[in-house]
């Protein structure tokens, strides 16, 4: 039988002190997985929640607001991608997925509910921690932000980690709001896939259909149709490009 994660010979390094670095909910209804995800969450600095179904996690998150939440797509009763819609209903919140099995299509039904990251079991711990980090960071305003920027009807403000169309506020995921404000500082470049996850997401390697999910969630907030989008283009061969004029393509 698979073991759902990966755990390393050692023991997660000593860390910051607990608690200091916010708070994170994990949700597995394998108490294992569960206890060692929070113990290295807690080595590293973390405050941390447990709990085993959705209900409870919901329960929790309304107690003590978490600044990231670790969930299991694989729950009991009310899956994780449920968890994930209610949790969200109360304002944003960073998730970072853990799948049961290797699949693309659990990995992108993950990414459609707007989770900001997943891990697929066998993970290490290590790994997940700083997934956790990384997610985390890009979620906190910067020590010197830009003051509000746009085009082509778009705005976004980094301070206030808010983005509007034609002023009104859309509800964007941490890393739809990065992807747009990334694209709106670089209109009229095309990025290939890989260029994205390196920019947006900080990471040198990865599932690349991430960025494509992203992407496709994003033209359904911004584009006026988004099927036929004329502000996040396509570049065949390429990837993506953004034209601040959203003029009919040739």
């Amino acid at each position: 039988m698979q073991q759902p994660y990966a755990s390393p010979h050692a023991g997660p390094e000593p860390g910051p002190p607990p608690g200091t670095r916010g708070r994170v909910l994990v949700v597995d209804d394998d108490p294992t997985v569960a206890e060692v995800v929070a113990g290295y969450l807690d080595r590293a600095g973390y405050t941390v929640d447990r709990a085993a179904d959705g209900p409870a996690a919901l329960e929790r998150a309304a107690a003590h607001r978490p600044d990231l939440v670790v969930l299991d797509l694989m729950l009991p009763g009310m899956d994780g991608l449920e968890v994930c819609r209610r949790l969200r209903e109360h304002g944003p919140v960073p998730v970072v997925m853990l799948t049961a099995r290797g699949d693309e299509e659990d990995r992108v039904l993950g990414l459609e509910v707007g989770a900001d990251d997943y891990v697929t079991k066998p993970f290490s711990p290590r790994e997940l921690v700083l997934r956790v980090d990384s997610v985390l960071r890009r979620a906190r305003p910067a020590e010197h932000p830009r003051g509000p920027f746009g085009a082509a009807g778009l705005s976004v403000d980094p301070a206030a980690r808010r983005a509007t169309k034609n002023g009104a506020e859309l509800a964007l995921t941490l890393r739809e709001f990065d992807l747009l404000a990334f694209l709106l500082r670089h209109p009229g470049r095309a990025f290939a896939r890989e260029e994205l996850m390196r920019e947006v997401w900080g990471w040198d390697f990865g599932d690349l259909s991430t960025v494509t999910v992203h992407v496709r969630r994003l033209r359904g907030k911004v584009e006026d149709d988004p099927a036929r989008p004329r502000l996040i283009r396509t570049v065949w061969g390429v990837g993506y490009r953004f034209d601040a004029t959203g003029t009919e393509a040739d």
